[in-house]
């Protein structure tokens, strides 16, 4: 075993750290409480709370004539 670590011991870390990050994966999730319902229709830009302010209003883009 890597290490000299026996084969009980080393099964039992690794099965605690699979919990762990299972665990953290699930507190995570209840603390922000994503939003995983997928809308009907595309929000129009702008809609979002995510998107930022002015970001399609760069200088660098070609105007559509």
């Amino acid at each position: 075993m890597p290490a000299g670590v026996s084969w009980p011991r080393y099964l039992r870390t690794f099965g605690a750290s699979i919990f762990a990050m299972f665990a953290g994966a699930q507190a995570v999730h209840q603390h922000y409480r994503p939003d995983l319902t997928i809308p009907e229709i595309p929000p129009k830009p702008g809609e979002l709370q995510t998107e930022l302010l002015g970001l399609g209003q760069s200088k660098n883009t070609p105007s559509q004539n």
